[in-house]
């Protein structure tokens, strides 16, 4: 979620509802005060989503790679993830030691690297099953095993998210007919179902919207939503058993809020990030619209007086807003101004590198007026054929409103982000407000 990125979404929205979009705010844009964080590696200038994650939850910068652990860790060292010495725990646990509930929503697999630092220890991102790990030489947890096992991932309370597929065998489907991933012949699901009724707490399992929007918030029943064998599917392709970002994050906070000590939930809007990869500039606008709906609808039911809300990214990607197109111009389309100087049409957002590269034909430029724009999956031109889109090394926005926010000025290394939490959280051992005279 780059700043690009932000601007662009503002034009996005605002033309959805009729305006021309560049005065427009997202819900988090008004927020008192705003700063700049780092996101970059130890080993990398460009973040991956596992060591900008595990910056911005434990307050410590990490290799690329590597998840809840420091940069002592290499990624890969299965050895370094068994010893523990490199082992780093955040804010999660940190609210869980001082007795508040916490919760993780993503859009993304439950496993996937960024909600992965919340809870886990993990030398590759890319572990998240058993099935992930390597064949040979020293085995370590993978991330689903450590989310249901776990110190921290066991006593989260609300998981909600995609990836079930990495929770159940192999020779197994699931409810909707899809087959797991795993090899060890494990159901985790149903292990977590059994833990949390071995400690006395009362759990529950569900699956589709249906089961979200009817569950009874008021209860203080710990809650696993997988609502997709993989990622959910984006908003602009989603069906109607899909929950959205706003209804999962409204749930999390009814059912976390029943408490006296508070609650830590973090909420990520993963799909941003999967729709830049592939270069679908369409999907990556509509899914930081939903964020920002989902920012908006847990202002609405929560304290601004006692609750900090912060807002950031894990890190940016290479689009780019450009062309001097006179307001009012599709953002998703082509700049009004002039055609390049191969005399072809040109987009206003556009990528560096990735899967819309198109070859050059007789020195010229693919004609995108053969194309259909408005094709949610359409590729946005790439300057760089690859794969997938890389992520961009610049700085990202950091938003904040509640108790401390203007902790949050500045600019800063990204690993700041947690210390400053719990000091307005009074989590942690570090100092924080409530040790100050």
């Amino acid at each position: 979620m780059s700043i690009t990125t932000l601007a662009a979404t503002r034009v996005y929205l605002g033309q959805k509802y009729g305006h021309l979009g560049e005065e427009l705010r997202l819900s988090f844009e008004a927020f008192p005060y705003t700063g700049l964080s780092k996101p970059y590696c130890v080993d990398n200038n460009v973040a991956d989503s596992a060591c900008s994650g595990t910056a911005y939850f434990t307050g410590v910068k990490a290799n690329s790679g590597t998840v809840g652990l420091s940069a002592g860790a290499k990624r890969g060292d299965c050895k370094a993830q068994r010893d523990g010495f490199y082992s780093v725990t955040g804010l999660m646990d940190w609210a869980q030691r001082v007795g508040k509930r916490t919760g993780v929503v993503t859009t993304t697999r439950v496993t996937h690297a960024t909600p992965a630092a919340a809870y886990a220890h993990a030398a590759d991102r890319l572990w998240e099953a058993d099935s992930d790990l390597p064949s040979h030489g020293l085995h370590c947890d993978d991330i689903a095993t450590q989310l249901v096992q776990g110190r921290v991932g066991s006593r989260i309370n609300v998981i909600f998210g995609g990836g079930r597929r990495n929770f159940i065998p192999k020779g197994e489907k699931d409810m909707e007919g899809y087959v797991g991933r795993r090899s060890d012949d494990k159901n985790l699901i149903r292990e977590w179902l059994m833990r949390k009724a071995a400690s006395g707490t009362p759990a529950k399992f569900i699956y589709n919207r249906y089961e979200l929007l009817h569950l009874d918030t008021s209860s203080r029943s710990d809650v696993l939503g997988l609502f997709s064998p993989d990622h959910m599917p984006y908003h602009l392709d989603a069906e109607a058993s899909d929950p959205t970002l706003s209804e999962m994050t409204q749930t999390a906070i009814k059912l976390l809020a029943n408490n006296k000590e508070g609650f830590f939930l973090f909420v990520e809007g993963g799909r941003i990030d999967t729709a830049h990869h592939e270069t679908k500039a369409r999907k990556a606008l509509d899914e930081t619209a939903e964020f920002a709906k989902a920012v908006e609808a847990a202002l609405r039911l929560v304290n601004p007086e006692e609750t900090l809300i912060v807002v950031t990214s894990d890190h940016s990607h290479t689009m780019s807003y450009s062309g001097y197109s006179k307001r009012g111009t599709d953002i998703l389309g082509f700049t009004n101004k002039m055609n390049a100087s191969d005399s072809l049409p040109y987009t206003t957002l556009s990528y560096a590198n990735g899967p819309g590269y198109r070859p050059h034909e007789y020195f010229k430029r693919q004609d995108l007026y053969l194309e259909d724009l408005k094709n949610p999956n359409f590729t946005y031109p790439a300057l760089v054929p690859i794969g997938r889109e890389t992520h961009g090394g610049e700085d990202v926005a950091v938003f904040a409103k509640g108790p401390w926010a203007h902790l949050f000025t500045g600019n800063y290394e990204q690993n700041y982000i947690p210390h400053a939490i719990a000091y307005a959280a009074c989590i942690g051992q570090g100092l924080t407000s409530c040790k100050i005279s």
